[in-house]
């Protein structure tokens, strides 16, 4: 049941999980694929501003679209922007990958594939996802410069029929046991948790929403 408890400790794990980086020109937009359509509406919009001037598409179908979905998130992701305007010459995929190292490793393959090496990357997610997204990617590229950024849409205003808040919530929870635990597994780079927001996801586990946490 959500109650005001519920969305008050929700929305201090969605406000740890933004990075609040601020924008600035890169080499390379790189879009890791998800449930959200709205994240390549995203990407489109900052190859139309101009901050870089091509896009990776990376995704193929992961934990929650291989039960929604045929088609691969970075081939959806990729059509929304040509639809939006961008051209075909100006995005790369990868449609293969199934989280979010594999995002990374992939991309990385294809870049040497193509001959590109990109040193800078706007990093577009989920805004739920911003900080496990940056941790990942200082892991596995640390020597590349890295800004995360995501959907400009506030936590109450996120939620749609097709992703619903309940959805979210297990979402952010799960993810924030990742980045509390998967830096010990070699996954990601440490990053501070600060007390409130770790008691925020007791109270939330404590209320049910734990369908996204890992088990062993």
């Amino acid at each position: 049941m959500i109650n005001n408890t519920t969305l008050e400790s929700a929305k201090k794990l969605w406000d740890y999980h933004h990075m609040h980086h601020a924008l600035e020109k890169a080499d390379c937009i790189f879009v890791l694929g998800s449930h959200d359509l709205r994240v390549a509406e995203r990407a489109a919009q900052l190859y139309f501003e101009g901050w870089a001037p091509m896009i990776i598409f990376s995704g193929g179908l992961g934990n929650f679209t291989k039960e929604l979905w045929t088609e691969t998130e970075a081939d959806q992701f990729a059509a929304i922007a040509i639809s939006m305007g961008v051209s075909a010459e100006a995005i790369l995929i990868e449609n293969k990958s199934t989280n979010t190292g594999e995002n990374i490793l992939f991309t990385q393959q294809l870049l040497t594939q193509k001959n590109l090496d990109p040193q800078s990357f706007i990093v577009v997610q989920k805004p739920y996802m911003e900080r496990r997204s940056y941790a990942t990617f200082r892991k596995h590229w640390p020597d590349k410069k890295l800004i995360v950024t995501s959907p400009q849409i506030s936590f109450e205003a996120y939620p749609t029929e097709e992703i619903p808040i309940e959805r979210v919530i297990n979402i952010m929870v799960g993810d924030l046991q990742r980045i509390k635990f998967y830096p010990a597994k070699g996954f990601q780079i440490l990053q501070e948790i600060p007390a409130d927001v770790w008691q925020a996801y007791g109270q939330l586990i404590a209320a049910g929403f734990d369908s996204h946490l890992i088990r062993d």
